[in-house]
């Protein structure tokens, strides 16, 4: 086997790796949008919206934020 043709078997096992993990991903960020674990659409809108009185996309407790700076 001569290391052209080693090149050419690891090219394409790996393509076809990454296009696995591609698909992977965005069946993951499909599902977690139909769950409703993040607005995807929310969060695209944040360079449109990028004025310093527009509302924030997740409201976070200070509270809890000094906490887990503590920790």
């Amino acid at each position: 086997m001569d290391i052209r043709e080693l090149q050419g078997y690891a090219s394409f096992f790996m393509t076809i790796i990454l296009v696995v993990v591609l698909y992977g991903y965005i069946v993951y960020l499909y599902r977690s949008e139909k769950k409703g674990e993040k607005d995807y659409e929310k969060l695209g809108n944040i360079a449109l919206d990028d004025e310093i009185d527009s509302t924030p996309i997740n409201s976070s407790d200070p509270v809890s934020d000094e906490k887990k700076g503590a920790k």
